[in-house]
């Protein structure tokens, strides 16, 4: 895991180093979602469990715009209670988030979009289609919840976690994309896959031509070697998008 150094001044000293730096891959995640159009003003959100807290969570605070994001504005809540905008949170990013992160204890990071391409897969019936490698990361690993409108009650999170089940990701009907990890990385490079594979799909139907689907055998042995790539060397490529941020604005550190 990386290791990320506290501000010198101003920011929080009562703190583990491991708390320290998942706030910093958290607000990483905001500003990159940020960087790649995929933001919302102030809604949508991700989230981080709080190393040696189980039960508490980071996302962002509700009126934040993603790009005034930092480590130290990072708002942790317990999701064992019941919060909306009066204790700084978004009561749907909090009610998604920490029903997720209640009922995975191998998740520890969630991200949650509304993008066009996102809500356009998420209407489309027959869903995500094996028609190109970045979708083939999802085979048989991609669950569906249906549309019950604003995700406020907490009747639903039973349903959102049955229907996300085991998976690495899952499209919300008429709504959104959501993806879940081990590490900020994980979860993050997914969501990018899914974006990805939603738009060369809808690019490819839009032709009206025939799509040329991946055989089922080749799409689980794709699926498996990224899962392999991801546990391994694929963590590479996290220091580099932070890289990246850092020419952009490193204040997401702070």
């Amino acid at each position: 895991m990386n290791t990320h150094t506290k501000p010198a001044e101003g920011g929080p000293t009562n703190m583990s180093q491991a708390e320290w730096d998942a706030r910093v891959d958290l607000a990483a995640i905001y500003r990159l979602t940020a960087h790649y159009g995929w933001d919302d003003v102030i809604y949508n959100h991700s989230s981080m469990r709080v190393p040696g807290e189980e039960r508490n969570f980071l996302m962002k605070r509700h009126e934040l715009l993603y790009t005034e994001v930092t480590a130290s504005n990072l708002v942790k809540v317990s999701m064992d209670e019941d919060l909306d905008e009066r204790a700084g949170v978004n009561r749907p990013g909090f009610t998604l988030h920490g029903g997720v992160l209640g009922a995975r204890s191998d998740v520890n990071c969630a991200v949650h979009v509304h993008t066009e391409l996102g809500m356009a897969i998420s209407g489309l019936k027959g869903g995500l289609r094996m028609c190109s490698q970045p979708a083939v990361r999802f085979y048989n690993r991609v669950g569906y919840h249906a549309y019950e409108g604003i995700t406020e009650d907490f009747a639903e999170r039973e349903r959102i976690n049955n229907d996300l089940g085991k998976n690495r990701a899952m499209i919300m009907r008429n709504h959104g994309l959501l993806t879940v990890g081990k590490t900020a990385r994980a979860s993050f490079v997914l969501m990018k896959s899914l974006i990805e594979a939603a738009e060369i799909q809808l690019t490819m139907q839009a032709t009206g031509d025939e799509l040329v689907e991946i055989p089922p055998e080749i799409c689980e042995k794709t699926a498996a070697q990224y899962e392999h790539h991801d546990s391994g060397r694929g963590s590479a490529d996290w220091p580099a998008y932070l890289r990246m941020l850092d020419k952009v604005d490193p204040s997401y550190r702070n």
